[in-house]
């Protein structure tokens, strides 16, 4: 019999619509010989599974179980592509853990750290990790334009700090843009934080364990045609992706060395995307872990998949049986 695999997508954030894209091509990348699949859309309101015929039908939150053609369905699995709140911040996978459903990203503790970018820098900064100088900044406080400048300079970036997909983010160059980037940013999110501009070239490298072996992907650079890799380099095409990068093999390997170790450092599981900069003298300078990276056939993680030589088909077979063996 198969299993019956849930692609969880949507969530309570302004990621809504690019998760349910990274849905489609989750839906598309699993064997459906092996699996019985359903796309199941959580808003605030509503949690809905998407049946075959294109109904819907209301998920019981008690089991997450729903109807399909008169049958009770309950998933054996459940494949977040959730970007924000509630799948990339700890609190679905929460609920899973407490009604006993497996689930593809990491857990409770590492899925809240990773989705506060500040508290995983400074975090990850214990362990060596380079990044860039920052402060957090909540919204009751506000700060002033000379802290910022002090404390931080300009170039800047201000950027919520639990948000993804670049909404809210501002390269701020002046006096004069520090405030309404402090305002975009607060849309989003009650914490900001703003960050130390760095010159440089920008990775992303994939990574996943499954059968008791880490597998880090080729790494993917991004040369983005805008100010910096904004929502539309990344969803519009205003952006070149080279995979593998333009690195040495010496860069490359010490890239790769990272991303594992950074994967064991936090306890990840499922798919984890590692996006950093190489500032001069190749210092290898880590952004930001997205747990819960974007999944349509363009995305950065089917890309490298493809450079490694890998089928996605298998990839995300060898990631569900992992939690069932």
């Amino acid at each position: 019999m198969k299993r019956i695999i849930a692609i969880v997508a949507g969530g309570d954030s302004s990621e809504h619509e690019v998760s349910m894209k990274s849905a489609e091509g989750i839906y598309s990348f699993i064997d459906k010989e092996k699996y019985t699949l359903y796309i199941i859309e959580l808003t605030r309101q509503s949690w809905e599974a998407i049946l075959p015929d294109g109904s819907r039908s209301q998920v019981d939150k008690n089991d997450f179980s729903f109807t399909d053609n008169g049958q009770k369905i309950v998933p054996d699995f459940a494949y977040i592509t959730i970007h924000g709140t509630p799948g990339e911040n700890g609190i679905l996978q929460g609920y899973f853990e407490l009604i006993g459903i497996p689930y593809s990203t990491c857990d409770v503790l590492v899925s809240a750290l990773t989705f506060s970018k500040f508290t995983l820098n400074q975090y990850l900064k214990s362990f060596g990790v380079r990044i860039a100088e920052s402060m957090l900044v909540h919204k009751s406080h506000g700060i002033s334009d000379e802290e910022v400048i002090d404390k931080i300079g300009l170039p800047c970036f201000i950027k919520p700090n639990a948000s993804g997909s670049s909404f809210g983010v501002t390269k701020v160059k002046t006096r004069e843009q520090i405030q309404p980037a402090l305002e975009t940013a607060f849309k989003e999110s009650d914490d900001v934080m703003i960050e130390a501009f760095m010159d440089g070239t920008e990775l992303a490298n994939g990574c996943y364990r499954a059968k008791g072996r880490t597998v880090v992907l080729p790494i993917t650079e991004v040369v983005s045609k805008n100010e910096f890799f904004d929502f539309n380099a990344k969803y519009n095409g205003e952006v070149t992706e080279i995979t593998p990068a333009r690195l040495s093999p010496e860069l490359t390997a010490r890239v790769q060395k990272l991303t594992s170790a950074i994967y064991d450092i936090l306890g990840c599981k499922g798919l984890v995307r590692v996006d950093y900069i190489i500032t001069e003298g190749e210092k290898i300078n880590m952004l930001e872990v997205n747990t819960t990276p974007g999944m349509t056939a363009t995305s950065f993680i089917p890309q490298q998949v493809r450079a490694a030589g890998l089928d996605i088909k298998d990839v995300m077979t060898e990631i569900i049986e992992d939690h069932f063996n």
